[in-house]
């Protein structure tokens, strides 16, 4: 007897339907094998299904290619998420065109309370790297980052949360047999222990032109706002700026020079108002309303605080010379501040305040 997963494969199989209509149809079936089942006459009372697709839907016979495809996500641990079901990414229901069904490998929620999207040139700039990294060290560790996997801008994203501690997803304009770009395979490997890789495209479809507007739709719809680096007038991230506007989600632009065609675009979307002017991480934040609850403070805590506003990075040494605390007292004490996002341990046993507790 075929799974109700099955039937959710094989209603995306079908050409003629776009996510509008497959929206309507579920809406009014509430199951894809309902669907199946349907007669042409009911099926007509759809809006957007007229005789042929309602033909189309009931005399449609593939099945092989849905056996092949739910093999390859069972022998692959590969969650299939429809769009009723509760681990589908809640926001992207609010987008008419949403995709019908999901695919998702990796250990990140998709539902997180703060998820952020970060898009881009292919050819960034230290600019742009420096940006994203000030960025990413900056925000919470509950924020989800949102990529497409390119190379350049989103491929830094990625990497960059993986390095301070955020989850990442990457949305594919192709099937999950296969990594595209071929550089990211490692990439996506790491992300698998600390994100996920996502995708409406069944397995054996190849990154062709047309699936990238699609794939840059989920990035922008799934997220709480949409941050664009670098970006020429034309091009996927511009695409991407446009969807998260018509989403009614915030756009974000980091403003550059007049002279690099790779900051035209983020000033284009400056200029006319679809997009606000990224100045700092702290301002993002606020922006979204992510800034945390300052935490009451003990006196020890405040005192510390105090000490590490002095300068941006500070030793492990540096603070037991400043503290003036034995090794033991000030790791307690770092640990305290960690957990409560005051402070923030940086690569090599490094340590700095997050921006919010400079004006303490």
């Amino acid at each position: 007897m075929r799974s109700e997963v099955w039937y959710n494969i094989a209603f995306t199989c079908i050409p003629s339907l776009g996510p509008i209509t497959r929206k309507a149809l579920i809406d009014e079936f509430k199951t894809s094998s309902n669907i199946f089942s349907a007669s042409i006459k009911s099926l007509m009372k759809v809006k957007g299904v007229g005789e042929k697709m309602a033909y189309e839907i009931v005399q449609w016979n593939n099945p092989d290619k849905v056996d092949a495809e739910f093999a390859f996500i069972q022998k692959h641990y590969i969650s299939s998420l429809f769009i009723t079901d509760k681990d589908y990414p809640q926001k992207l229901l609010e987008c008419p065109d949403a995709p019908t069904l999901l695919y998702y490998k990796g250990n990140a929620q998709l539902n997180c309370t703060k998820i952020l999207s970060i898009v881009g040139t292919r050819m960034p700039t230290p600019y742009g790297q420096y940006v994203i990294e000030e960025c990413l060290k900056t925000l919470p560790k509950d924020v989800l980052i949102v990529s497409g996997l390119a190379l350049g801008i989103d491929t830094i994203a990625h990497q960059t949360a993986l390095q301070y501690g955020l989850p990442t997803v990457g949305v594919l304009a192709h099937g999950l047999d296969e990594i595209y770009p071929p550089p990211n395979k490692n990439l996506a490997k790491r992300m698998l222990q600390q994100g996920g890789l996502l995708t409406e495209f069944n397995c054996k479809t190849i990154p062709e032109k047309y699936n990238f507007p699609k794939r840059n739709r989920v990035v922008a719809g799934m997220a709480d706002a949409t941050l664009v680096v670098e970006t020429a007038l034309q091009g996927g991230s511009m695409i991407s700026a446009d969807f998260a506007s018509q989403y009614h989600r915030e756009v974000i632009a980091v403003p550059g020079k007049i002279t690099d065609q790779r900051s035209r675009g983020c000033l284009k979307l400056i200029q006319e108002n679809k997009a606000s002017i990224f100045t700092s991480p702290n301002e993002l934040m606020k922006q979204l309303n992510w800034i945390n609850i300052v935490p009451a403070l003990s006196t020890a805590q405040k005192e510390m605080i105090r000490l590490m506003q002095q300068q941006e990075i500070y030793s492990i040494d540096e603070l037991l010379s400043i503290s003036g605390l034995s090794i033991g007292s000030l790791y307690t004490l770092i640990l305290e501040l960690s957990s409560q996002q005051v402070i923030q341990e940086l690569p090599g046993e490094l340590f700095t305040l997050m921006p919010a507790y400079y004006s303490i």
